[in-house]
């Protein structure tokens, strides 16, 4: 072996035993879990809920530690130039990772390179929602409409180039028909309008429209998921009638883009452990979420593809970013 080579094999060998220490000795303090949302948000909700469980395992403490703001935006920039040792991690989701980089100005991080995958938690799908007089009861009979009524029917969505705005274009890519976006300022005011008929349609989770739907003062037509809901089997699918459409947020762990690979996999390990407790998997399935158990890679290659479907919406119809 050249004196070279020694050098190199040295190198790589002090940083296997480097990195295979940190593994071995960590956790040995509090993990802050950065959550780009207010209390009460669904991030917010997996941080503390999963961030307990986890900790109780590791034998720390999981803080939640809130940064809300500007789309979430705040607190994943945070994140993404926080030391990356494995105590600082946070909850992205698909509207601020995979959505907002191609809608929003100045966007202080790059949702691909700047994080490491740890785990995917749940997904959740959209539902299409119309003014219950509305003279379409099925999305077969909503996509006559549309293709018969070019650029009178009116969308709602939580506001320009927000991930509702992206959903009805992608819905409107896919079916070819025209219509009129109102931006609202949140998805609240947007259901009462719908509600009220001074707007027609829109796509809004699922979670939270249900109990609208349920009292009769909104008419559900279809939920954006490539199959049924097992809790909803009587729900059709957007899909049925436009084949291959499929629209939700994602909601995952990402850390630091440098964090050893071996505490990615404890992270990762421990989240999916959490996940499959009967008792967390019954508190977060009743908000209609669909939990998943997959590897960091698998949330690399989610966030990649939806990242590449928003953007190539946002392109289509030359957003200019905000």
């Amino acid at each position: 072996m050249t004196h070279a080579a020694r050098i190199v094999w040295a190198l790589i060998t002090c940083a296997c035993l480097t990195s295979t220490a940190l593994a071995q000795k960590y956790p040995a303090r509090a993990i802050r879990v950065i959550v780009p949302q207010a209390p009460g948000d669904a991030c917010d909700t997996f941080a503390r809920l999963l961030g307990h469980q986890i900790g109780e395992r590791l034998g720390q403490t999981l803080v939640a530690d809130n940064r809300p703001g500007a789309s979430g935006t705040i607190g994943l920039s945070m994140t993404a130039s926080a030391a990356a040792d494995g105590y600082t991690f946070a909850c992205g989701q698909g509207g601020n990772m995979s959505v907002i980089p191609h809608t929003m100005k100045n966007v202080p991080y790059d949702a691909l390179k700047d994080f490491a995958p740890i785990a995917l938690i749940a997904t959740n799908y959209l539902a299409l929602v119309v003014y219950p007089g509305a003279p379409f009861k099925t999305t077969a009979e909503f996509v006559k409409h549309l293709k018969a009524n070019p650029g009178k029917v009116t969308f709602g969505s939580n506001g320009e180039g927000a991930f509702l705005h992206m959903a009805a274009e992608l819905f409107r890519s896919a079916v070819g028909f025209e219509y009129v976006h109102v931006p609202f300022k949140g998805g609240v005011p947007m259901a009462q309008d719908i509600m009220a008929g001074r707007v027609d349609a829109a796509f809004s989770s699922f979670t939270g429209v249900f109990p609208f739907v349920q009292s009769g003062r909104l008419r559900l037509i279809g939920i954006a998921k490539a199959t049924r809901a097992p809790n909803y089997p009587d729900l059709p699918t957007i899909a049925e009638t436009v084949p291959g459409f499929e629209s939700g947020g994602w909601f995952g762990f990402v850390a630091p883009a440098k964090v050893p690979k071996e505490i990615i996999t404890l992270l990762n390990r421990e989240t999916n452990a959490a996940l499959k407790r009967p008792d967390i998997r019954a508190k977060l399935e009743a908000l209609g979420l669909d939990l998943w158990t997959e590897s960091p890679e698998y949330l690399r290659d989610l966030m990649k593809s939806e990242y590449e479907k928003y953007g190539k919406v946002a392109r289509d119809i030359k957003l200019v970013p905000k």
